[in-house]
């Protein structure tokens, strides 16, 4: 859940049989609902990977956000289970790299700050022509970029940018603007939106050590290395409802005011927002149809149209009197 401060439009206590704190998940739970921030190694495919984390944790459904080519390494977010549905929210986050870039000439230290600095901010990039998109020129933002360490025509660098930033290009382009030519020799990423190295990364044969112990009744480790999925949507604004509206945003009801409790003081129209339990559970993303302020004032409207359903149907019970595609006021 978002954690900026959230608005409390109406008070209501939720039902304690009914759903579980992201937190207090058991392991089949947290399997269906689970986020794991692997950090893949050098070799594989970013498909690849999820394959291996699907047969190890023999779980049905896994997928990844933001695919890392086979020499990279790194950040690697997996999501098991309804979690696959949310990795789309750490996509609009930003990304960070360190990146071994190697110049084909040596340039002095004034030249090589000044075009650091021009590869600072709104850049134009075009797609390499090994890549997954159409090769058109778009825009991405580079929010940082900085020179860790220079030994010789060899450049560490820190890269904090936009989503769909291709590093790779980035270093050649930074070396068309020198004249000599540059080549990126290792690439590691760090960050995924609020995921972080600081905060550790889970290795593939330690997640397979954690499942061996699971397979023989110890689940410690399997849940100290399995995040809530709810974890990764902080970044997004909130909006928590009563326990009477979950199962009909489950079945597809939009979201209206009187189902709302807590709202996030930052959304505006149009907005990409996680949808809460009182729990703190991920109930569904949605796009704002209103701000928060039209929300906070107004007794009646529609306030979010839900585009991915996350929480599985049945897991509160049915308490509207009209059918669910209708209104989220109508529930009592």
């Amino acid at each position: 859940m978002s954690s900026t401060q959230l608005i409390e439009i109406a008070q209501e206590e939720t039902d304690p049989k009914y759903g579980c704190a992201p937190e207090s998940r058991n392991i089949k739970r947290i399997l269906d609902y689970g986020l794991i921030p692997l950090d893949k190694t050098e070799g594989p495919t970013s498909h690849e990977v999820v394959a291996w984390v699907r047969r190890v944790l023999k779980v049905k459904k896994a997928g990844h956000s933001g695919t890392l080519d086979p020499p990279a390494t790194g950040l690697l977010p997996i999501g098991l289970g309804e979690a696959t549905k949310a990795l789309s929210v750490l996509l609009l986050g930003p990304k960070e790299y360190v990146a071994v870039a190697r110049l084909h000439d040596p340039v002095d230290d004034a030249s090589l700050k000044r075009v650091i600095k021009e590869f600072t901010g709104e850049i134009f990039q075009r797609p390499p022509q090994r890549s997954s998109v159409k090769r058109v020129t778009r825009t991405r933002t580079i929010y940082e970029l900085e020179v860790l360490e220079q030994q010789g025509r060899l450049l560490i660098l820190r890269v904090n940018c936009e989503s769909g930033t291709y590093v790779r290009k980035l270093v050649y382009d930074i070396g068309e603007v020198f004249g000599c030519g540059a080549t990126m020799v290792e690439l590691r990423r760090t960050k995924v939106s609020n995921l972080s190295e600081k905060e550790g990364f889970v290795r593939l044969h330690e997640l397979a050590d954690a499942c061996y112990d699971y397979e023989k009744g110890d689940d410690s480790k399997l849940k100290k290395m399995i995040l809530p999925i709810e974890y990764g949507m902080k970044t997004i604004p909130s909006i928590v409802i009563r326990d009477s509206a979950v199962e009909a945003i489950c079945n597809g009801a939009k979201l209206a005011i009187p189902g709302i409790l807590k709202i996030s003081g930052n959304i505006a129209k149009g907005d990409v927002i996680g949808i809460y339990t009182l729990k703190g559970e991920i109930v569904a993303l949605a796009q704002a149809s209103m701000n928060s302020a039209e929300i906070k004032s107004q007794k009646k409207g529609i306030a979010a149209e839900p585009n991915r359903v996350i929480m599985k149907q049945g897991t509160y019970p049915k308490m509207w009197k009209s059918k669910p595609k209708e209104e989220v006021s109508e529930l009592k």
